[in-house]
C-alpha cells in the first residue's frame, strides 16, 4: 500500500539478539531524521582530493630533481615572513575557522527540518510527515468550519501558526470552532511531538485578535 503524499517511512535494521527484548528508550519516537549531507561531503571530498593531488605532484617533482611549484615556494616564504597580526593572516585564519565551525555544525545537527517525526507504533519503523503536507491537511480541515473565508497555515517544529479570515459569524464562535477542529486535526496527524496551536481570526481588511 502506498504512503500518503508528504510522508517518509524508514525501516530500522532488525535488532540484534542481545537487544531484541531491551526496553525502548524514551526518545525513540521523537528523534529527528538525519540528513545524508551528500552535497557538503562531496564538495569537501573533491576539494581535499584536489589539494592532495597538487601537493603530491609537487612532492614527486621535487623528488625527481625538478623545480617545485613557484606558488608553493612563495606561499612558504609568505607564511615564514608575515607576522601573526597581519591582516591577510587573520583573514585566512577567520575563514578557516568559519569553515571548520560550519562543518562541525553539519556533523552534530540532524538537519531535515522540514520533516516532523511521527509516533512509532512499531519499534522497527520510523515515519515522518513533511511540514507542507501537514499544513495542507490543517488548512483543508480549517476551511470546513462555517464562516471561514480563507486560511494561512505555517507548521513549525514546536508551533503551528494559523491565520484565518472570517466573513460572517461572530469571531469568538469561529475561533472556538477552529480551535476544536484544529486540535483534533493535529492529533490525527500522529506526530510524536504535536506542535502547539497559535490561532488568529479576523475580518477581511481589518486587524483582528
Amino acid at each position: 500500500m502506498s504512503e500518503p503524499h508528504g510522508t517518509v517511512v524508514a525501516q530500522d535494521p532488525p535488532p540484534s539478539p542481545d537487544r531484541a527484548h531491551a526496553p525502548r528508550r524514551a526518545d525513540d519516537g521523537h528523534r529527528r531524521f538525519w540528513s545524508a549531507r551528500r552535497v557538503p561531503a562531496g564538495v569537501l571530498a573533491l576539494l581535499l582530493l584536489a589539494v592532495t593531488g597538487v601537493f603530491l605532484y609537487d612532492i614527486v617533482a621535487v623528488r625527481a630533481d625538478r623545480d617545485g611549484m613557484s606558488w608553493r615556494r612563495e606561499l612558504a616564504r609568505q607564511l615564514a615572513e608575515r607576522p601573526l597580526d597581519d591582516v591577510w593572516v587573520l583573514t585566512g585564519a577567520g575563514v578557516a575557522a568559519a569553515l571548520g565551525l560550519w562543518l562541525l555544525l553539519l556533523a552534530v545537527t540532524p538537519g531535515l527540518r522540514s520533516l516532523l517525526p511521527m509516533r512509532r507504533p512499531h519499534p522497527d519503523v520510523r515515519a515522518a510527515l513533511h511540514r507542507d503536507a501537514a499544513a495542507m491537511v490543517l488548512r483543508d480541515r480549517a476551511m470546513e468550519v462555517a464562516g471561514v473565508q480563507s486560511v494561512r497555515v505555517r507548521v513549525k517544529r514546536r508551533r503551528t501558526d494559523v491565520r484565518a479570515l472570517s466573513h460572517f459569524r461572530e469571531l469568538d464562535d469561529v475561533r472556538t470552532d477552529l480551535t476544536a477542529v484544529l486540535d483534533d486535526a493535529v492529533a490525527d496527524l500522529g506526530l510524536a511531538r504535536p506542535p502547539a496551536l497559535s490561532l488568529r481570526v479576523r475580518r477581511p481588511g481589518r486587524k483582528g485578535r
